[in-house]
């Protein structure tokens, strides 16, 4: 009886793992290490159960009792005007959209995915 509920809530967790992914945001979940502490896949770092940080990926994570989920914490741009760029900015963690000629001269997204 106790394994067939373990069961049952392992596969909800897979489920709501795999519910995110069918969204625009690149989300991945891991299994956790042990039942008090996730452990960063990038960074390496340890964070207890019931925790959401950002690591060093720009990815904003969140460890539960029964997984470790991480997912991207920027909006990617799709479309914006053809004579703009987009550059990512690792320490802001967002993209930045300006004119391919003149850096200093933003640009307006039309269209974007992943979290806002």
């Amino acid at each position: 009886m106790f394994f067939a509920s373990v069961k049952k809530y392992l596969a909800l967790g897979l489920l709501l793992c795999v519910l995110p992914s069918l969204s625009n945001a690149a989300c991945g979940c891991f299994p956790p290490i042990d039942t008090t502490h996730c452990m960063d896949t990038s960074d390496y770092t340890w964070h207890a159960v019931g925790s959401t940080w950002r690591n060093s990926e720009c990815m904003v994570c969140s460890c539960g009792l029964f997984e470790l989920e991480c997912c991207d914490g920027y909006a990617t741009p799709r479309q914006f005007p053809d004579d703009c760029v987009s550059v990512f900015d690792s320490k802001a963690c967002q993209y930045i959209v300006h004119k391919k000629d003149d850096p200093t001269v933003e640009c307006p997204i039309y269209a974007a995915v992943g979290k806002v």
